[in-house]
This record gives C-alpha cells, sequence and structure tokens, in this order.
C-alpha cells in the first residue's frame, strides 16, 4: 500500500501507481452499459425540471451528454448558485465542486455528487489541521499578521473557511494574480494552497518575484521542512501540492511535440510546472483554452497541455485545425490510464 508521501510526489516520477484510486490497464475502459444510460436517460426525462445536472470539462462525453451546463469548477459553482428552481443539482464532478455547490445553493436543494469516491488529489494534498499547523509555526516566529493566505478553488470548504477567517480569499487559475497582487497590498507575504506550481507562476510571472522569494512548505516536515531563516525571509509561502494531472508535463513534452509538428503552438494551463509554463506560448484556466483554441485561425495547430478528455473534446469540436494532446500517457483520478501517439 502506497503511502500518502508517494502521493505528494505524484507528477515528479513516472510511477502511477501512487495515485489514490486508479488502476491502471493502459486502454480507455469500454463505455458505460447501454442499458445504463438508457436508464439516466429516463431518469432525466422524469425529473425534468427538478434537476439540473452540471457537467465539468473533465469528465467523458458518455457523462457530457446529460449535462445542462458544462465548464469549469467556479462556472458551475455559479450556476448551481444562480438556479433556485432546481430540487436536485446533480455535480459530475470531484468532491470539492459539490461541496462548493452546497454551500451556495439553498437548505431547500439538495447537490448530489453520483462518486462520492470521486476526489481531487490536489484538494487532499492539505487538511485543515495540516494548514492549522502551519499557521501555528508562523504565530510562534511573529510573521502570521503580516501573511495573507490565498486558497485555490480546489481545496476544501474547511481550508476555505480557514482563509475568510484570517484576512484571505479563495482565487481560481484566471484571478489568482489579482488576488495575489490584493494580498501583497494588504500584506507583506502571501501563504499560497494547495498548489505550489498555480502559487509559483503567478508570483514569479505574473507579479515578477524571484524563485528564490519563494519557498516550499511540507506538511509532512517538522516546520515544513525550512528553517525559521527561510519562512520569515520569504516573500511567498507555498503548499507542497499540486495537480496530478497537469503536474506530469515536462519540457521534454514540449520539445518532443515541436520536434514532430513545426510551427505548433503550445497551450497550457497554470497548474503545471513552472518550466512548462514558461516555456509554453500561451498560458490559460480552462475557459481560456477552450477560448483560445476556438478562435484561433482555420489551420492553426495546437498541443494542449490538460485534461485528455476535454482535449479530445476539442479536437472533435475544431475540424479545421490540428489539436493534439501535449504528453502521450497520462493517469487520472477520475480515469484509467490513456495513451495517445502523435
Amino acid at each position: 500500500m502506497r503511502s500518502l508521501t508517494d502521493l505528494l510526489l505524484l507528477g515528479r516520477e513516472s510511477d502511477l501507481s501512487s495515485e489514490r484510486g486508479v488502476s491502471c490497464t493502459g486502454e480507455l475502459p469500454s463505455p458505460s452499459d447501454p442499458d445504463l444510460v438508457e436508464r439516466a436517460t429516463k431518469a432525466r426525462l422524469a425529473l425534468g425540471s427538478r434537476a439540473m445536472v452540471l457537467g465539468h470539462h473533465y469528465q467523458r462525453d458518455e457523462v457530457i451528454q446529460f449535462a445542462d451546463i458544462t465548464g469549469d469548477s467556479f462556472k458551475l459553482a455559479q450556476a448551481a448558485a444562480e438556479n433556485n428552481e432546481a430540487e436536485y443539482i446533480f455535480f459530475c464532478g470531484v468532491h470539492f465542486m459539490a461541496e462548493s455547490a452546497d454551500i451556495l445553493t439553498s437548505d431547500q436543494q439538495k447537490v448530489i455528487l453520483p462518486d462520492l469516491a470521486a476526489g481531487c488529489s490536489m484538494a487532499d494534498m492539505a487538511t485543515a489541521n495540516q494548514v492549522s499547523d502551519a499557521w501555528k509555526v508562523f504565530q510562534k516566529l511573529g510573521i502570521a499578521n503580516q501573511t495573507i493566505p490565498i486558497t485555490y478553488m480546489n481545496s476544501s470548504a474547511a481550508i476555505k473557511s480557514f482563509t475568510g477567517e484570517n484576512g484571505g480569499a479563495v482565487c481560481t487559475s484566471s484571478n489568482a494574480e489579482r488576488a495575489m497582487r490584493w494580498a501583497f497590498d494588504k500584506g507583506e507575504k502571501v501563504f499560497f494552497l494547495p498548489d505550489q506550481h498555480l502559487g509559483r507562476n503567478t508570483a514569479v510571472l505574473k507579479l515578477g518575484l524571484e524563485l528564490s522569494d519563494c519557498v516550499l512548505w511540507n506538511p509532512w516536515k517538522p516546520n515544513g521542512g525550512l528553517s525559521d531563516h527561510e519562512i520569515i525571509n520569504a516573500k511567498v509561502i507555498l503548499w507542497r501540492g499540486h495537480c496530478s494531472v497537469h503536474g506530469r508535463f515536462s519540457l521534454e513534452n514540449i520539445n518532443e511535440v515541436r520536434q514532430k509538428v513545426p510551427g505548433i503552438q503550445v497551450l497550457v494551463h497554470p497548474e503545471c510546472q513552472h518550466d512548462v509554463v514558461r516555456n509554453s506560448d500561451v498560458v490559460g484556466s480552462t475557459e481560456m483554452i477552450i477560448k483560445t483554441v476556438t478562435e484561433s485561425p482555420s489551420g492553426s495547430a495546437w498541443a494542449v497541455g490538460t485534461e485528455l478528455n476535454l482535449v479530445k473534446r476539442l479536437a472533435a469540436n475544431n475540424p479545421d485545425k490540428s489539436v493534439i494532446f501535449l504528453d502521450k500517457t497520462v493517469c487520472y483520478s477520475q480515469h484509467s490510464l490513456i495513451r495517445y501517439r502523435f
């Protein structure tokens, strides 16, 4: 059985079995039983306006076909909040997404996560107790009152609550820069969690800080694995978490695709590693990735570094362009191993 430390290392090594809840056979599983689709279709029709189905962009097409609205986690949470009529809100995503929607909807509405085991590995890399322990260290060192926590949307409600209680804010990938600038207007340091890559990319590539201004807090080590001096002198304290999908893309992937497809543009999500983001042509949120490809000229070529189901859907919806997956092999927390060859 793998330890939780293995999960933190995911994305830096190639041990696919370290991902919790994944059994990788090397092939995409067959579509769901047609009878199941038929039953779902009948149930959806029977519920009518009493139900709203929200489908995250990363879901497979056989799930997306039932969605009333598709989007990223923030867009879907907004959609849930704006619908006061639906009695049942089915959130086809992961736990933190449904949790956010549940907070934003009324007590009379029921938010249903079809698979209660569907989790986000990044969100699971930071627990409320761990974050509280880190904050106690900041208090002991006398820096807590100078430090503003910024929590990424991909986190538990408990951590979002901690952030608000300590004068911070919750951000998305598209407004992380604005949130971090706001935090520096309020304090001298930023405590960014749980995604180290989004935090580092925002601090260095958007705000112009140096890599040396950022330190990495490891919740599994005493004092976060840092000296008191490192913590006190840091401008940005990053949590040691990452997205197991986006963390797998590498500079080698970029070099390989550019060698194989001359003139191709590389488009990635800011959750990718720093070297990947720094060497890409375009960087943006899930919604921006979709917009960029959709509005690009006919005949353009894109290598996209994000979740494979979304990339496949982009390729199908843009037949006049060349849209390929940046990496050749990725293992996902909601899917089995999928292989792609250029």
